[in-house]
This record gives structure tokens, sequence and C-alpha cells, in this order.
């Protein structure tokens, strides 16, 4: 099956991230190459971009598709939770740019023999590494019920999850459940009729949960942009683009830490920490753009190390530009204000 990736915030990402031509910059999700060959473009012969990705079919064309790039290309194949050491091996040890596209691709949801999507009956698998040895198969059918609802709460925000991981436990008493057309099916069955009406997809926030389990998306966020800021040069940037409110607070949460000078409980007297800010954050509203059929309105985040693109949550159903004032926007609801480092931004949800 062809590649076919539609890259959101091409352009707003290479703008904010590249600061040298000449310099060394790093895909941390390299897929089909997108953000990376409109970076590599504005990059001269001394250039270096390198691209890691733990999908080896996504690997092999972006090798192809970067073949026509002046610059230096490496491509690396790891999941970027052990970029540290990859970069360290091939000899990089300062960055001027990372970028985390974060998420499953258009061909990942598209390839129904992956299993990452609910719209395509295939095999319940759900794997980014296809070597990994954790599969949706396993989660789904030999996980305990604890654990199931704990997942689809925790990563998923599904309100239904007690009453689907009973169905999904019955239905597993009968038989394995190895196709995602089952587990669809289980998920229909469990939601009242009512509940269907509106709203994405019934299977939308099980499939997310379970996928986010298989590959540990949420757990290596952390340790991972601290890595990256580590190995980045003064000046440098990073941009992190999410797609949902679970990536969006841990990696709020991260960079705000970074960005702290004490860390210290608020009612000792005096310092104890001894935590430096790593980096400063600025904040700015940019203006929205359009990604397939959804529009997102994005939030960058300014700082003196690194820039970070954060998708707001939720999906507009008609084609409005929401981020001005007064945008007219009636099926959006204008969130309150947030205080960051004394800087005030605001954010909406579409």
């Amino acid at each position: 099956m062809e590649f076919n990736h539609t890259s959101v915030l091409l352009r707003e990402t290479v703008d904010s991230v590249i600061t040298d031509p000449n310099g060394i910059y790093v895909d941390c999700t390299l897929g089909g190459a997108g953000h990376s060959h409109a970076l590599g473009m504005r990059l001269t012969e001394r250039g270096l971009l390198v691209g890691l990705d733990q999908d080896t079919t996504a690997l092999k064309v972006a090798r192809q598709r970067l073949g026509d790039l002046k610059c230096q290309v490496k491509t690396i194949q790891t999941n970027f939770c052990d970029l540290k050491e990859a970069l360290l091996t091939a000899g990089i040890d300062h960055v001027d740019g990372f970028i985390f596209d974060l998420g499953v691709s258009s061909y990942q949801l598209d390839t129904p023999g992956r299993g990452f999507s609910y719209m395509h009956d295939g095999p319940l698998d759900m794997r980014m590494d296809m070597e990994y040895p954790l599969t949706a198969e396993e989660v789904v059918n030999d996980y305990e019920p604890e654990d199931l609802i704990r997942i689809l709460k925790d990563y998923g925000e599904e309100r239904w999850a007690k009453r689907i991981v009973d169905f999904i436990v019955a239905a597993r008493q009968e038989e394995r459940i190895t196709r995602t057309g089952q587990l669809v099916t289980i998920i229909k069955k469990a939601i009242p009729a009512k509940a269907r009406q509106d709203g994405p997809h019934p299977a939308k926030r099980t499939f997310q949960a379970i996928r986010i389990e298989v590959n540990r998306e949420l757990a290596i966020l952390h340790d991972s942009f601290v890595d990256a800021v580590s190995l980045l040069k003064p000046g440098g940037k990073i941009g992190v683009i999410t797609f949902h409110s679970l990536e969006d607070r841990i990696t709020k949460q991260t960079f705000k830490e970074l960005s702290t000078a004490c860390i210290c409980p608020p009612e000792l007297p005096v310092c104890v920490c001894h935590h430096k800010a790593v980096v400063q954050a600025r904040n700015k509203a940019i203006e929205p753009t359009r990604a397939g059929k959804k529009w997102r309105q994005i939030l960058v985040r300014e700082v003196q190390n690194y820039v970070w693109l954060q998708n707001c949550k939720g999906l507009l159903r008609r084609q409005y530009h929401v981020g001005k004032e007064n945008s007219g926007c009636t099926s959006g609801r204008r969130l309150l204000s947030e205080s960051t480092d004394r800087k005030t931004y605001t954010r909406y949800f579409i």
C-alpha cells in the first residue's frame, strides 16, 4: 500500500523550528517525512536532517522521499524515547531543533492490517513497532478487567469504560477477540443507543486507549522532552504537535517544569530544590490551519530554547476561523484565559 500521510501544521512547524540553515535538526516522528522534507528543503549542504521512527515501513518510504534533498540526511530506526542514546551513538550531541508530531499516522489508520482503525476490519494489533511483543489482542483478551477499565478511563476518557469492559469480558469468554471488527461490534453493543446518536464514533475512545497502552505513548513523553532539551543548542527550538488532551496535558506540565526556577512546595519559606529553569516561555497565538477535513486551533508557545506547537482539544463540525476576537464561531466555546509565567494566553475549545 502507498504510504499517504497529511502533515499538519507543515509551514508553521518548519517556520517556527528552523533557526540556522546549516544546523542539525531531528524529526523524532519521521513517518511519511512530510515535516522533514519541508525542513530539509530549507537546509544547505552543510545542514543535517535526522529522522527517527520505529516503523520500518515509514523509514523505507521516508528514505525515498528525502532522497532529493541537498542537505545531509540520516535515518535511525528507534522509538523517540531512546532519542538521546541514538543521537549520541551517531556522534550528535548538539541539536538546533526537534520536531515531535505525536499520535498515529494517516497511513497506519488507513492500513487495515495494522489494526489501528475502527473503520476497517483487521487483526487486533496496533503496534507502531512491529517487533514489539505486546499487541492490542493481548491487551483485550489477557488483561484483568480492572486494568482494562483503568486504561479506558485514563487513556480514552471513556465514560462507559466499565460497561464496555463488562461486554468485552463476556465476549472473550465465548471466543478470543482477534479482529478490530469484533471489538467494534462489542463496543457498540455496550454503549446505549441514545449515547451513540451524537459525538464521535463509539469505538474511538476505546481504540485510542488501547493504542496508547500498546505503544506506551504517554509514558515516554516527559523523559523524551527532557532528553531533547538536554541536547538543544542555546537558542534552539522544539516543536511538539499534540492531538488530544492527554498528550497536551503532559506536554504543558513538562515544559512548565523546565521553565520554572523553583519547584518547591509553596508553603516552604526558602527554596531547597535548587531546580533551575532551562527554558523561558513566551506565548502567542497563531491562526488555525486546515488539515484534511479538520480545522485545528493551535497555540504556539515560544520559548528561549523551544517552540511548543500545541493542538487544542476538539474538532470543528463546521469550517470556521477561530482565534480572532468576535470570530462569530457559534459551534465553539471560548475557554478561560490561562496564566503561565505571568504571560496570558487564550485557548479555544473547537
